[in-house]
């Protein structure tokens, strides 16, 4: 797990993203704060955290793109010191009173258009500055402190920041937090030989996206991966994050804070199963273990709809946790090893845009389905369909053979 931290260049980035992923924690609890100080109204609410939505996947495939033809180094800095004006942008009309909602959704579809450029450029720069060898412990690092920084410590400081001041002080903290963090990836020095463009004639960008999309289709241990996060999205994610909330709620005393502790455990999970599958070699049957763990994992969602003891739930919702965390950081080594640096950044965003495609969907659906469909039901149909899909994939993109004549030990 440590082995990475000996470059310079990779301490500083890691430094960056976690002070970042603090700070979008932070941004996640600011964002719904300042928005029910300005319109009281779940609608307005709705509509910024679309517009954040909307334009990440807006600008996600695009994002590859750039990625592959542009520095990563100059795309990462360049997202945060965007991050840096957005959010500054809030702080300082909320200070002068003359924040407005529609200010809100431009800040929110700017950030969203600043995570879409990020994530591609920063899967194809982790090569550039590591060995192969020690992407699976970097992944790792990355899979441990995204959960913990993101989902608890950065909502609970904003939460307690705000409550005690006003909205427009938690984003001026975000803001700092976000210049710090830019400070340190500024510092960052590689090698010229890592960071420079290839003398070679570029194609046009749309071909470029064909042939990401093309090695995807050809790819088949690729494509049949992404085909089932995007079919475990569609089932999973929107019961999760529409129907937990109203399931906590009316199943124990002090819902809202049992909510916050359920999600604490998945996050918790998480962070334990991306420690313990960096701190060992990539298992010999990577792609096998990552399927079973995405598919047997979600199992105890099942339990998640039909128990009525807090403990379970939270117990359950870990080991969907853990094994989500190992399937993540697995998934991103085999991207960073088994991926032509040359288009990593392409099959990034794609990868981005075929997961999350069915997410709005997803979470449209659960609720108007909870009204005729009992959620013990969804919640079955959530953690039993993703095992079956895992085993589908693993036998349709014959992943076994494949793994065996590709080691990456």
């Amino acid at each position: 797990m440590l082995a990475p931290f000996q470059f310079r260049e990779y301490r500083l980035l890691i430094a960056a993203v976690s002070i970042s992923i603090f700070a979008e924690g932070m941004w996640t609890v600011v964002m719904a704060l300042q928005v029910i100080d300005l319109a009281d109204d779940p609608s307005a609410l709705s509509l910024v955290a679309s517009s954040l939505a909307v334009a990440m996947l807006a600008f996600i495939l695009l994002g590859g793109i750039v990625a592959d033809r542009v520095s990563q180094r100059a795309i990462i800095i360049a997202v945060q010191s965007v991050n840096v004006a957005a959010v500054a942008a809030v702080s300082a009309l909320g200070a002068f009173g003359a924040l407005r909602l529609w200010h809100m959704a431009v800040a929110a579809a700017t950030l969203g258009a600043a995570t879409a450029f990020f994530f591609p450029a920063y899967s194809a720069y982790l090569p550039r500055i590591l060995p192969p060898d020690q992407l699976l412990a970097a992944n790792g690092v990355e899979g441990a402190i995204r959960p913990t920084l993101q989902q608890a410590l950065g909502p609970a400081a904003a939460g307690m920041l705000v409550g005690a001041t006003f909205p427009w002080l938690g984003a001026t903290m975000v803001a700092a937090l976000f210049v710090f963090g830019l400070l340190l990836l500024v510092a960052m020095k590689p090698r010229p030989s890592s960071e420079a463009a290839e003398a070679v004639d570029r194609p046009h960008p749309l071909a470029d996206l064909c042939d990401g999309l093309r090695f995807v289709v050809r790819t088949r241990w690729l494509l049949w991966t992404l085909l089932f996060a995007s079919m475990w999205v569609l089932a999973a994610l929107g019961p999760i994050d529409v129907l937990l909330p109203f399931i906590t709620r009316d199943r124990f005393p002090h819902g809202e804070q049992m909510y916050g502790f359920v999600l604490a455990a998945f996050g918790i999970g998480s962070a334990l199963g991306a420690l313990a599958v960096s701190s060992r070699p990539l298992p010999r049957r990577y792609l096998t273990v990552m399927m079973v763990m995405w598919g047997a994992g979600s199992l105890p969602l099942a339990v998640v709809g039909a128990t009525d003891s807090f403990p379970v739930m939270a117990a359950a919702l870990f080991v969907v946790g853990l094994a989500d965390g190992v399937g993540v950081v697995i998934w991103g080594t085999l991207l960073q090893r088994r991926v032509p640096t040359e288009m990593l950044g392409r099959v990034s965003s794609l990868d981005f845009f075929v997961s999350l495609a069915f997410l709005p969907l997803s979470v449209a659906l659960a609720g108007p389905l909870s009204k005729v469909v009992p959620m013990e039901l969804i919640f079955a149909v959530a953690g039993i369909v993703p095992a079956v899909l895992a085993g589908v994939a693993l036998v349709a993109a014959r992943m076994r053979r494949d793994e065996i004549a590709h080691p990456l030990n």
